[in-house]
């Protein structure tokens, strides 16, 4: 059950906008996503400022419209979700400036789109929606798509692709190394990269635990 009082100090908006946040049935794009990811932000938030009113809108429509992974329109799914969120936004009476900077914040979010955030709020959300991609949530996150999308955990034969090249199509555990370990390294603000030191470790901490363990 939605519970607004989780989105504190932005409860009235996010009882106006959760209706509209998530589509399809992607355990790692849905409510508790967006939650994590709203944590994330205003966490950054109180150390790097910002509009919090902007941020919020922007955290809670970022997933508005659902692209799965292995989509020929997964690079679009941003620009597609920010063009929803500016339709939601103006349907609510918000401003033009207010609804081009949130829409802005969305479509540079995504690793996939490959767009450079230009505002504190842009920035700001791309950093929290990446901190929920490592650490153990990101690990959580990891498998729950590969075996969303049919991928196996890992090659049997040489796991750590000593002599194969990587392909996180195929195996899971590849994505490691094709992009959650470059992540920590990409965070626009101080506090998101503080953040992200740690949960970088994390994630190398289990992928050795697990390579141990195979």
């Amino acid at each position: 059950m939605f519970e607004a009082e989780a989105f504190l100090p932005h409860e009235t908006l996010a009882a106006a906008l959760i209706p509209y946040a998530a589509e399809g049935d992607d355990g790692s794009h849905d409510l508790a996503h967006i939650l994590r990811v709203f944590r994330n932000a205003m966490r950054i938030h109180a150390g790097e400022g910002g509009d919090g009113r902007v941020l919020a809108a922007s955290v809670i429509l970022h997933d508005c419209v659902s692209v799965e992974k292995n989509s020929p329109l997964r690079a679009q799914a941003s620009a597609l979700a920010a063009e929803k969120a500016s339709a939601i936004l103006t349907k609510l009476g918000w401003s033009n400036g207010d609804i081009e900077a949130a829409a802005h914040a969305i479509t540079a979010h995504s690793f996939s789109a490959g767009v450079a955030p230009q505002t504190l709020e842009a920035k700001i959300l791309q950093d929290a929606d990446r901190l929920d991609a490592i650490g153990m949530v990101g690990v959580a996150r990891c498998f729950y798509i590969g075996g969303r999308l049919g991928s196996g955990l890992y090659d049997p034969f040489d796991p750590a692709a000593k002599n194969r090249s990587l392909d996180d199509k195929r195996y899971a555990i590849d994505h490691f190394q094709t992009k959650l370990f470059k992540l920590a390294d990409g965070f626009q603000t101080e506090t998101g990269r503080r953040l992200a030191a740690a949960r970088d470790k994390s994630l190398r901490d289990f992928l050795s635990a697990f390579m141990d363990e195979i």
